[in-house]
């Protein structure tokens, strides 16, 4: 008694292409899983949202032909807001750096020119830390 497979009927590359779609619907359902929950997440003390929110469309941008054309699109449009996901889609991401200057935007956005006393902070450290080590 022999059992059929039923994937011996596929052309040879067509078992490649099956695996690639599945894997790639895979990561678009984490994606938007990962969205839901960072949308979830946002009301709570803290920008956990928006790390959590970062990541899922990250994982959608991978997986979907559709959501790359809407980011081109949204790139030629507002190119200084979307070049931090693009920095974060490379293949070796810069996480800490484009964090890091998401932050000093934010500080920019939130604190008032009379009011940076946190930016002066910043820079009497760098100068500091430049005299000493160079």
């Amino acid at each position: 008694m022999t059992f059929a497979n039923p994937l011996s009927d596929l052309q040879p590359g067509a078992l490649g292409n099956l695996l690639q779609m599945m894997k790639r619907s895979a990561m678009l359902i984490v994606g938007l899983l990962v969205i839901v929950a960072g949308i979830l997440i946002a009301p709570l003390p803290g920008p956990g949202g928006i790390p959590v929110i970062a990541l899922g469309l990250i994982l959608v941008l991978r997986s979907s032909y559709w959501a790359k054309r809407q980011f081109i699109r949204a790139q030629y449009a507002r190119p200084r807001y979307v070049y931090p996901f693009r920095r974060l889609l490379r293949k070796n991401p810069e996480i800490a750096p484009v964090f890091w200057q998401q932050a000093l935007r934010a500080e920019k956005v939130v604190l008032k020119r009379t009011h940076r006393r946190l930016a002066r902070l910043r820079r009497s450290i760098r100068r500091t830390k430049r005299r000493f080590f160079g």
